[in-house]
């Protein structure tokens, strides 16, 4: 949502200063500019990168303007769900919540907390290294450092879309340009034609410019640094499981557990230790 905005007010305040100034929009309408530069730009994305890649963009595209899912709810839930499973696991033993490790989509204690059900890779990696603390003989150190690689290995993953904007953001410029001088050859072969003629193209081909800057600076650059602190968001997300989960690996009760998932939470989204002890005795 604020991402659009933004854009408005970034086109608002360009075309209004240039209303002001006494400037035609008509001007600035040049549909073979426009498709010369994002043509261009979108065969050069396509040509830099993997199918995976450009599937990964176009999720992390609309990721961008529905907002980050990680919000406070999302994290009560999912002290929540490691609340009750610890609890589980320490009064009934280890093997009590082997059923929803490893069926965690039909799962009671899962599906107390929708918003984590419905994110496979949180539930895969709640459920892959609560089955290593079951089921192995790794050691909690071990186990940490594994989860460090897996959390990296995500992180690149998830910096993908946002890396893909920021170079088609660094790219759109030179296109701009691309298309003007390809508009100041055309003029140059008009030369014969009348100077009111002759200005009409010189002013299509710096518009040509103009498209290519401003859409880099005002719109794609702030929408690649929207998706990369949407990548930084699931980083930390990750972080709190793994500060939890190793937390009650190394013998901590649930509710101290869940206690250093919370205190890693950035203080927007980190509730208050009253909030979340009431929310983990209502979905017990």
């Amino acid at each position: 949502m604020f991402t659009i905005i933004g854009w408005v007010v970034v086109a608002g305040v360009i075309l209004g200063g240039f209303l002001m100034a006494g400037g035609h929009l008509a001007v600035l309408v040049q549909p073979v500019e426009v498709l010369i530069i994002f043509g261009a730009a979108i065969g050069a994305l396509v040509a830099g990168n993997t199918v995976k890649d450009l599937k990964a963009f176009g999720g992390g595209l609309g990721a961008a303007f529905k907002g980050s899912k990680y919000d406070k709810d999302m994290y009560m839930q999912t002290l929540g769900l490691l609340f009750n499973l610890f609890a589980r696991a320490r009064k009934d033993g280890l093997m009590s919540i082997e059923g929803d490790i490893e069926e965690p989509h039909t799962s009671e204690i899962f599906n107390k907390a929708p918003k984590v059900a419905a994110d496979h890779h949180a539930t895969d990696f709640i459920a892959d290294y609560m089955r290593l603390m079951i089921s192995s003989s790794l050691d909690v150190h071990q186990i940490d450092n594994l989860m460090d690689i897996e959390i990296e290995t995500h992180h690149h993953e998830a910096e993908v879309p946002g890396n893909m904007m920021a170079k088609l953001a660094d790219g759109l410029p030179a296109f701009g340009i691309v298309a003007a001088v390809l508009g100041v050859v055309h003029t140059m072969e008009s030369v014969g034609i009348p100077p009111a003629e002759l200005g009409k193209l010189i002013a299509a081909a710096l518009v040509g410019t103009f498209l290519g800057i401003l859409a880099s600076y005002g719109f794609a650059a702030p929408l690649a640094n929207v998706m990369g602190k949407q990548a930084e968001a699931s980083t930390q997300y990750f972080n709190c499981l793994k500060t939890t989960l190793i937390a009650f690996m190394n013998g901590y009760p649930p509710q101290v557990a869940v206690e250093f998932g919370r205190k890693t939470l950035p203080s927007h989204v980190r509730p208050s230790f009253r909030e979340l002890e009431e929310f983990v005795k209502n979905n017990k």
